[in-house]
């Protein structure tokens, strides 16, 4: 169980949390760590990139819904990672971790749902983002446990659906080879294999979660930035 209190009385995590490095060591705060700046700076301006591309690409091919889902991922990952850029000199500001626990749930995983002409699926997925998110904002000095049992269990349920589409894809893939008369494009099988690779990040990024999140806020995952910035974001980047 991780110690948010110093020897001097200090508290590191919480609502009521009254550290600052200036008196405080960076292993009293919940990551145990100073968020890179440089690192979460380029990714939040690789998913502007990526907001904007995905508003013209929509607006050009008239994709409203799927524009409007792709964009909002886009957005709630911004400003996820404008909470770990104010984190930066500061990884006790408990306003700050919940703007970017809350924002950070794979959002970018409602536009690949969408693609795959489902909506039940689309609600599902939603539904354990939403999960994913509430317990981000159930995060607590006294209800921190209970936020990462909530979000573990919207990842759980994520990578139980994700498995489920798969196994229907597959099912699919191997009807249509029976059948032997649909001929496929090339810019189908294109637009196939992307959307094989974003559902297989998607559910590599939740199973990273799942072990991330497996011993609450106190695992050793939780506390490496590294495997934050390689197991977590640049999957969700290429999503």
């Amino acid at each position: 169980m991780s110690t948010f209190r110093t020897p001097d009385g200090y508290l590191g995590f919480g609502k009521t949390a009254n550290c600052t490095l200036a008196v405080c060591d960076v292993k009293y705060s919940v990551f145990q760590y100073d968020a890179s700046l440089a690192a979460n700076a380029i990714f939040l301006a690789l998913f502007a990139i990526s907001g904007l591309i995905h508003l013209y690409q929509g607006i050009r091919a008239k994709q409203w819904f799927y524009m409007s889902a792709a964009v909002l991922g886009c957005i709630t990952e911004i400003i996820g990672y404008a909470g770990r850029i104010e984190l930066h000199g500061n990884p006790f500001n408990f306003d700050d971790f919940l703007i970017q626990v809350v924002s950070t749930p794979s959002a970018l995983s409602i536009p690949a749902s969408i693609l795959n002409g489902t909506p039940g699926y689309s609600y599902r997925v939603t539904f354990s983002i939403a999960l994913q998110g509430a317990g981000g904002g159930l995060s607590s000095g006294s209800s921190g446990n209970t936020g990462g049992d909530v979000s573990l269990a919207g990842l759980a349920f994520q990578v139980f659906i994700l498995c489920v589409f798969i196994a229907f894809v597959f099912d699919f893939m191997l009807r249509w080879r029976s059948n032997g008369t649909t001929v496929l494009t090339a810019r189908f099988k294109l637009f196939a294999m992307l959307l094989s690779l974003a559902i297989i990040l998607i559910l590599a990024r939740s199973a990273y979660r799942i072990d991330e999140l497996s011993d609450g806020y106190n695992g050793s995952i939780f506390h490496d930035e590294s495997s934050f910035v390689v197991s977590r974001e640049c999957k969700s980047l290429f999503q």
